[in-house]
C-alpha cells in the first residue's frame, strides 16, 4: 500500500475499534462492513464471508452491530449463503464529517488488503481476537523495522499476540514492539513515501489521474436502453449489476461503453513484455491470488472485477497497458476466465478451481439493487 492507502487502512481500523462493540467478534464484522460501505454507506455481505471470519457466536455479532442502528437483515442467515446482503451503516452515509472519507481507488485498496490479511496463511485459521490482532500489527508496521504496537489496539486482543508470534504472523515479540514476519512484510501499512510521492498524493485528489488519463465518454442513454431492451435477459441482469453497483460507483457512460463498444485484437509490444517479464519474477503467487480476489470481490460487488480492478486491488502498480497484458496472461494459464467480450466477468478459471479456489452459487436477479424512480 501507498502511504496514503496505509493512512487509510489505520483510520479503518481505528474507526471499527471506537465504536460500542463488545468484543472482537464484532469488531471484526464492523472492519469488514465498513470497508465495504466507505463509500456510500451501504456494504453487501454474504452469510459465506460471515462464515470465513470463523466467529464464536456470528447472531450475537451481528446483533451487536444492529444495536448501534446498523441495518442488517435476517437473510443473511436465512438465505442462501452465497447471496449479497446489503449493509446499511448511517454513519457512512452522511456527507458531512464522514468518519471513512476515502476516495474509490483507497477504498478498493484497503478492502482487498483487508481481505488479504485475514486470509494470509499464519492467521486464517486462527480466532476472531487474534486475526483483527494482525490487521492491527500489519497496518502498524514497516516492512523490514520493528513496530510499535498503537495506543488504540484493542485490549482483548492482547492474549492473541503470542499466538501470531507461535503461527509465524511476527517474527519478534517483546512487549509492545515487533517485527513483522517476512511472509507477511507485503501486508505492512507503514512506510516512509517514496520520492514525489507525498508530493503527488497531498496536491491531487483521490483517482483524479486516472479520470484525466480516460477520454471523455459520451453517453447516449436512448442508444443504452436499447442495447439493454435487445440484449439476452441474463446478460442485461450483468449489465445492470454492473451499472447499479454501490459499490463501484461508475458512470453510465463507463460502463455502457464497455459493453457496446466492440472489442478489437491488441498488438503488445515489446515493452509490454518485457515489463510483464519483470513484473512476474517479483509476483510468483499471482495466479491463486488473482483467482481469490475475484471470488471475494463478486460476493461484495454481485458482479466480477475489471482488468483495472483486480490490478488495483491486488496493489500491482504498473501502467494500464501492462496490467491488461497481466490479465491475458492469467487467463491463457487458465487462472482465470471470462465470458468474453463481455466486462466484469472474471472469474476463477480452471487451474484455480484445482486448487479449490471456486466461486459460491450464483447470485440471482432478486439480489439486483435498482435506483429508486
Amino acid at each position: 500500500m501507498t502511504s496514503r492507502q496505509g493512512e487509510a487502512a489505520r483510520t479503518l481500523l481505528s474507526y471499527a475499534c471506537s465504536l460500542a462493540l463488545p468484543g472482537p467478534d464484532a469488531q471484526l464484522v464492523a472492519v469488514v462492513v465498513a470497508i465495504r460501505a466507505a463509500r456510500g454507506g451501504v456494504g453487501n455481505l454474504t452469510g459465506a464471508d460471515l462464515s470465513a471470519l470463523r466467529l464464536g457466536d456470528a447472531r450475537e455479532a451481528v446483533d451487536a452491530l444492529c444495536s448501534l442502528g446498523w441495518q442488517i437483515g435476517d437473510a443473511l442467515f436465512d438465505e442462501d449463503p452465497a447471496t449479497p446482503v446489503p449493509i446499511t451503516v448511517p454513519d457512512l452515509a452522511r456527507t458531512d464529517d464522514h468518519p471513512l472519507p476515502f476516495g474509490k481507488n483507497v477504498r478498493s485498496r484497503v478492502s482487498g488488503w483487508t481481505t488479504r490479511a485475514l486470509s494470509a496463511k499464519p492467521v486464517k485459521k486462527l480466532p476472531p481476537a487474534a486475526r483483527l490482532a494482525g490487521l492491527f500489527l500489519a497496518a502498524h508496521s514497516t516492512s523490514k523495522l520493528l513496530g510499535q504496537i498503537p495506543p488504540n489496539f484493542p485490549q482483548s486482543c492482547r492474549a492473541a499476540l503470542p499466538d501470531l508470534l507461535q503461527k509465524g504472523f511476527v517474527a519478534e515479540l517483546s512487549e509492545d514492539r515487533y517485527r513483522l514476519d517476512p511472509a507477511v512484510r507485503h501486508l505492512s501499512g507503514l512506510h516512509r513515501p517514496l520520492e514525489g510521492e507525498r508530493t503527488a498524493e497531498d496536491t491531487k485528489a483521490e483517482g483524479q489521474v486516472e479520470r484525466r488519463a480516460r477520454p471523455a465518454v459520451r453517453f447516449d442513454a436512448a442508444a443504452w436502453t436499447q442495447w439493454k431492451n435487445v440484449a439476452t435477459p441474463a446478460l442485461r441482469r450483468h449489465a445492470e449489476a454492473v451499472e447499479y453497483c454501490a459499490v463501484c460507483a461508475l458512470e453510465p457512460g463507463q460502463v455502457a461503453a464497455a459493453f457496446m463498444e466492440r472489442v478489437r485484437p491488441q498488438f503488445v509490444p515489446k515493452w509490454i513484455k518485457n515489463a510483464y517479464g519483470d513484473w512476474k519474477e517479483a509476483h510468483p503467487a499471482r495466479g491463486p491470488q488473482a483467482a481469490k480476489f475475484t471470488v471475494v470481490f463478486r460476493a461484495e460487488h454481485g458482479h466480477g472485477p475489471s482488468y483495472n480492478q483486480l490490478c488495483s486491488g491486488l496493489g500491482w502498480d504498473v501502467c494500464r497497458s501492462v496490467r491488461s497484458f497481466i490479465v491475458r496472461r492469467l487467463l491463457s494459464n487458465e487462472w482465470l476466465m471470462e465470458t468474453s467480450p463481455v466486462p466484469w466477468t472474471l472469474r476463477p478459471g480452471v487451474m484455480a478451481q484445482a486448487q479449490g479456489i471456486v466461486l459460491p452459487k450464483a447470485r440471482t436477479a432478486a439480489s439486483v439493487v435498482r435506483p429508486g424512480p
